[in-house]
């Protein structure tokens, strides 16, 4: 059986070795060279050409984000980031990395953290992301949008919400689609993206300083903000986000799919509160959370969209829905924008 080739960067020596043994106690991993820096990453990367790499994000040379800008742009390969920047601006700096196509985020371990556990969630995460074929991701492509549509003055109410979810590639593909919508953009936005809890607490505040709309988590109990107002209301880590009887609210029910918040949660109670008023947004990842919501959403009447396969860093949410017939338009990623603003706002193509 071929193993799967991997590159492990780390500045630290210590972190790197703990990697390394970690890895290869699975035999079907094989740790191929090892990086103490950002240039010397995407050395070996571009000759090696490994299945996929680990990679810290404060390092020497170049950052983590300069080195996933660089190998997604000259050399795509699934990226891991194993990190443990968690005060604001490191945190800002891995979704960046995200955004600019890493796939996944794993906490680094701590020196009390010497379990096993970590261990095999690490060579699982690895196995999962070698999987992937990944895209060439130019950096230029997600950071200059075209820039925001612009919207009439005389739009009127067409949709009371909007439901969206991401997982793998998600950080990216929501803020392509936020810096294409105008602010002020009408319609609120209700938004579920999957992110491991200790790398998620500042992920809102990231999107609001990098978008024209506002965007803030949800506090619980509070209105669904009335047409005009818009704004992004996004489900904190460890928590579902509800629509319910006007209010918003955040549970801590059972996970779906292994997911809280799930896609799946906030799609179906958008459906039973909405129904036809509502639009459903199902973007790139991995797994099948989303899909039996918008396929609920869509019995419901309401407009349902699903991200391409080509604009897709993982093609799997998206193509669940598709395979059930939920999704009533399948849109690459630069158009979603565009529809949700003509969608949303029939005054400006009926002429009212």
């Amino acid at each position: 059986m071929k193993k799967i080739r991997v590159l492990v960067v780390d500045d630290s020596l210590t972190v790197r070795k703990r990697l390394v043994e970690a890895l290869e106690s699975d035999p079907a991993i094989q740790v191929i060279a090892e990086a103490e820096d950002g240039k010397r990453a995407i050395e070996l990367c571009r000759t090696l050409r490994p299945d996929a790499m680990t990679l810290d994000m404060m390092m020497p040379e170049l950052t983590g984000v300069a080195v996933t800008e660089y190998v997604m742009a000259y050399c795509p390969t699934p990226i891991l980031i194993v990190s443990a920047s968690v005060n604001r601006g490191e945190l800002f700096k891995t979704y960046e990395a995200l955004a600019a196509g890493a796939l996944d985020v794993l906490e680094k371990p701590l020196s009390h953290q010497e379990g096993e556990d970590w261990n095999q969630k690490l060579r699982s995460t690895v196995k999962l992301i070698s999987r992937i074929k990944v895209i060439t991701h130019p950096r230029a492509r997600l950071s200059r949008s075209a820039g925001p549509v612009s919207v009439g003055a005389t739009a009127t109410p067409g949709y009371d919400v909007i439901a969206m979810g991401a997982s793998t590639g998600g950080p990216g593909a929501v803020l392509g689609i936020l810096r294409s919508l105008p602010a002020p953009f009408p319609v609120p936005i209700l938004l579920v993206i999957h992110i491991a809890e200790p790398f998620a607490m500042a992920l809102a505040e990231w999107l609001d300083g990098q978008s024209p709309l506002r965007v803030r988590y949800v506090i619980e109990g509070e209105p669904l903000p009335r047409f005009g107002t818009g704004g992004v209301l996004m489900a904190p880590a460890g928590s579902h986000l509800v629509a319910n009887q006007g209010k918003l609210h955040l549970t801590k029910d059972p996970e779906r799919h292994a997911c809280r918040p799930s896609v799946d949660v906030l799609f179906e109670s958008v459906a039973r509160e909405y129904g036809a008023r509502a639009i459903a947004c199902l973007l790139t990842g991995m797994g099948k959370d989303g899909a039996a919501g918008m396929l609920a959403a869509h019995h419901a009447g309401a407009f349902t969209i699903a991200q391409d396969q080509a604009t897709s860093v993982v093609f799997g949410m998206p193509a669940e829905a598709i395979r059930l017939g939920a999704a009533d338009r399948i849109l690459p990623l630069e158009q979603i924008a565009p529809t949700l603003l003509e969608t949303a706002q029939p005054a400006l193509r009926r002429g009212v």
